[in-house]
């Protein structure tokens, strides 16, 4: 039983230690004559980092870089101002002379290009309504396909959020063209409805007339483009998750259109269109006269057209065997390099070079790069390697900030390549390369071509160091390579420590206590935490920088024996030079090497990629493989599914077409129409490629020949349609059908296809960010609706005649007449 007590006190210890001055009072050993010996004697104590592996800075000034990514399935533009509201609320409570500021926005490229689009959307719909108001010259008339536009558009931004949509660069882009698309029916039907009354009928009776002949291949043209568009959104990879965008949105806007100018287009048609007299006078008097002139010299040329049809068959096999030349002579690429205002910059050192070294070299470069023109602020950390991933005290980046697109002379590009010249001519202390990132930031660090050489028999780091020396021999001899590097190096400097096991256990030394000790004074050891600005830090131990710099160092630490005896460390340990990898990757389970390769003037990506593969494959063993990483491995997927696509357009508008007329030879006859637009777009993009490398064949090209393909297929439709009515619902000849559906269409055809045209020629001149993409498609698509159009309006009649002879459709409408089973 306890012993009574009368008071119950509180028992305190004293408070822990947590500033430099503390830790330097502790004692650490009490002399034989009673005087003691303190930490701070024998040890520098300082309050500094927990690691010292990386050093960064903000325009030379010490700084923490911090890099936010966000989550797969987030919002860019959402997250992007979470964090900056975040940081303005921590920035309140940041002490004195501390700051933030932002090196790298993404968001900032995004909603650039974002306004850059929306601007390019108004500025189509103006020139789209021009052109409809120079050919129809009638306010009230150019009112009813002005309505189409915003019903259609404002429709599938509706429909957007549950498609899982967001207003992007590429959803936005799929609008502006889109615009050229939603307004060609609207087209149709008033310019149908016009010519009956000219002919004195009255609004609502020519409308129910036009409607009869108009409906059809309104109909049959919507059905096309789904046919083309909705099977090819479901492609996978990067490059179906671009087409998607494009074709749900592009086939919701058509979808709305059809459906507008089959009900509201019109009802507007009766209430609103009058008859109008001919402007004689005058600039729309000028304008009638050069397109009557041109519809009499039409007639004359379409007649000898239909009427040698050897040379139309000529024309369709040539335009085919300059699709296969052009697509030979055009390079290819995945995604086009995108000015998104910021590059980046790699800095190596000499190998085992020490951080420090790294951030002098570093602090060089960064003076060279602020005097470049458009260059706005620099982040950088040295002791990272940002192409493997890896910490390396040789190793570093730079993020480096430009001005606003608007408010630099230089694109990034440009600018990228006067810092490597700048770079190359003034800094010594290391090799420095600045770069762009990839299009679309996730797929890999750089926008050159990165891959990996794979050692698959495990022959070890020796061999595949070998290899990779070999790799470098075979590469310098591809003309369509330019460089090859790499951050691998199988012969870094390094040091070994050799111990003598048998002596040192003879000793009395414990292998453990060894090992650690080591451990202890080269690497450092945590030893406790303590408290410091309400937060919990660590403690460590290390030998000073002076005490590890060379292998003498040795010479100064001791362990102690079983016995209690002080041994020197060197009296066990020999330190031996040598060298060896600083680190080793794994990819696909085999040791690699990670390549980046950068094209040949001249050569696209492609052409080096298949390049880098032949030589591979024929020079190297063939235990040692490549395989592509990053965009490169998009690339090569997207390239194996390129002819895919465009014969999934081809075989889904036939069977559609069969299926709608219930016959092969209408949509033979179509498809032999879809040539001209794809050579007219592959001839215009290779010839200004000849001038400007950026106009490729990538992922961009290819949506354009797509839309090409259904577009070209649907001037045809027109035709061929209204012909194949006059044949058989009139008794005309193939030859008058031929003729009578050409006099019909060919004003609207070129009215729907100038007023596509003059849509997305806002593309072509497109600047800022996210411009090349642009430029691309918008040159692809009016170089190939331009050819599809001056040649199709010849053509596609010729190509029905033609047609109807091989499948002997007179006869097969006599046998019909007679009742005689065909």
């Amino acid at each position: 039983m306890s012993t009574p007590t009368d008071f119950t006190y509180t028992v305190t210890l004293p408070a822990e230690i947590n500033t430099p001055e503390e830790y330097a009072d502790i004692i650490v050993k009490t002399l034989p004559d009673g005087e003691q010996l303190l930490l701070g004697e024998v040890a520098r104590v300082e309050l500094g980092v927990e690691s010292y592996g990386v050093d960064s800075a903000f325009d030379g000034k010490p700084g923490s870089l911090m890099v936010v990514y966000q989550e797969p399935g987030s919002n860019a533009m959402d997250v992007g101002r979470q964090v900056k509201a975040t940081m303005a609320t921590l920035a309140e409570r940041f002490p004195t002379g501390v700051e933030y500021d932002t090196v790298v926005d993404a968001t900032l490229s995004i909603s650039e290009g974002v306004r850059e689009i929306v601007k390019t959307l108004l500025f189509a719909l103006v020139l789209v309504v021009l052109i409809i108001y120079l050919f129809l010259q009638d306010v009230r008339a150019t009112l009813i396909p002005l309505v189409a536009i915003p019903v259609s558009l404002v429709g599938a931004f509706m429909l957007f959020p549950l498609l899982g949509f967001s207003i992007n660069i590429i959803s936005l882009l799929g609008l502006v063209l889109a615009i050229g698309l939603v307004v060609d029916d609207a087209i149709i039907v008033v310019e149908a409805t016009q010519v009956h009354i000219e002919q004195g009928m009255e609004p609502r009776k020519a409308t129910a007339k036009a409607m009869r002949s108009v409906a059809q291949p309104i109909v049959a043209t919507t059905i096309v483009i789904l046919a083309v568009f909705v099977p090819v959104s479901f492609i996978g990879g990067v490059a179906g998750k671009l087409f998607q965008q494009f074709s749900v949105g592009i086939s919701v806007a058509v979808v709305i259109s059809a459906f507008n100018a089959l009900t509201l287009s019109p009802a507007l048609c009766s209430l609103l269109l009058r008859p109008a007299q001919e402007k004689k006078k005058g600039f729309f008097g000028g304008i009638n006269r050069v397109i009557d002139g041109s519809l009499r010299r039409y007639n004359e040329s379409t007649t000898r057209t239909i009427r040698r049809t050897t040379r139309v068959v000529l024309m369709v096999v040539v335009s085919l065997v300059a699709i296969f030349g052009l697509m030979k002579a055009l390079p290819s690429a995945f995604l086009p390099t995108e000015d998104q205002g910021y590059l980046l910059v790699t800095a190596t050192t000499p190998d085992a070079a020490s951080t420090s070294r790294t951030s002098a070299a570093i602090d060089d470069a960064r003076q060279v790069i602020e005097s470049v023109d458009g260059v706005v602020a620099q982040a950088s950390a040295s002791g990272f390697d940002l192409l493997s991933g890896i910490a390396s005290t040789n190793s570093g980046i730079i993020f480096v900030e430009l001005a606003p697109y608007a408010k630099r002379k230089l694109t990034a590009g440009e600018i990228a390549d006067q810092i490597n010249m700048l770079l190359a001519e003034r800094v010594a202390s290391g090799t420095f390369y600045a770069f762009q990132p990839p299009a679309i930031p996730g797929l890999g660090v750089t926008d050159g071509i990165t891959f990996m050489l794979q050692d698959r028999s495990g022959s070890g780091v020796e061999y595949l160091a070998q290899m990779g020396d070999s790799l470098k021999k075979v590469v310098s001899k591809l003309p369509e390579i330019a460089s090859l590097t790499t951050q691998f190096n199988a012969y870094t400097p390094q040091r070994m420590l050799k111990i003598d096991r048998e002596l040192a256990m003879q000793q009395g030394v414990s292998l453990s206590e060894l090992h650690n000790l080591i451990a202890t004074y080269l690497g450092g050891s945590y030893i406790n935490n303590f408290n410091r600005f309400g937060q919990l830090y660590r403690t460590y131990i290390q030998a000073d920088a002076e005490y590890r710099r060379d292998k003498h160092s040795l010479d100064n630490y001791y362990v102690t024996s079983d016995s209690g005896e002080s041994l020197p460390l060197s009296g066990f340990v020999t330190v031996i030079d040598t060298v060896g990898a600083e680190y080793i990757t794994r990819f696909n389970l085999y040791n690699a090497i990670s390549y980046t390769a950068t094209p040949a003037k001249g050569y696209s990506t492609a052409q080096a990629m298949n390049a880098l593969s032949k030589a591979i494959d024929g020079q190297m063993p063939d235990d040692i493989s490549l395989a592509w990483s990053g965009v490169s491995f998009q690339e090569a997927q997207t390239s194996q599914g390129e002819g895919t696509t465009y014969l999934l357009a081809l075989v889904f508008i036939f069977l559609a077409l069969a299926a709608l007329y219930d016959s092969w030879a209408l949509p033979v006859s179509v498809m032999m129409g879809v040539p001209f637009a794809v050579m007219g777009a592959l001839l215009v993009v290779w010839v200004a490629h000849l001038i400007s490398p950026i106009y490729t064949d990538n992922v961009y090209m290819t949506i354009s020949l797509v839309m090409l393909i259904s577009l070209a297929a649907k001037n045809a439709i027109l035709v061929v349609e209204y012909a194949n009515r006059l044949f058989f619902e009139e008794g005309k000849s193939l030859e008058e059908a031929a003729m009578g559906a050409a006099k019909l269409r060919v004003r609207p055809i070129v009215m729907t296809a100038l007023a596509f045209i003059i849509g997305v020629l806002p593309l072509v001149f497109a600047s800022g960010a996210y411009s090349t993409a642009r430029r691309v498609m918008g040159l692809a698509l009016v170089g190939g609706m331009s050819v599809a159009t001056m040649v199709g309006i010849f053509v596609y009649p010729a190509l029905y005649y033609l047609i109807g002879r091989w499948n002997h459709l007179e006869k097969k409408r006599e046998r019909k007449a007679k009742q005689i089973p065909v």
